[in-house]
């Protein structure tokens, strides 16, 4: 992602760090963002990623009797045409 491509929005460094986490083949959580990224807003993040393009998907997970979401972007098509 480039410096032009990134919302103006105080997030750009989270925004990049979870992108580059999340092209590695890695899924992400809320929970995961707040312990790695410092992130306490990682819906926000992710909606800023899917208005510059990538494919990020969705699933909602179930662990405990609480329902979270898990965040990911499919390495064979990473952008949304």
């Amino acid at each position: 992602m480039t410096q032009a491509e990134l919302p103006l929005n105080g997030g750009e460094n989270q925004i990049s760090r979870i992108l580059d986490y999340m092209l590695a083949g890695n899924s992400i959580t809320p929970l995961l963002a707040l312990q790695m990224f410092g992130s306490f807003r990682l819906g926000g993040r992710i909606y800023d990623l899917k208005k510059t393009g990538w494919n990020v998907q969705t699933e909602i997970v179930q662990s405990n009797k609480k329902k979270f979401a898990s965040y990911r972007i499919p390495v064979d098509r990473p952008r949304v045409a």
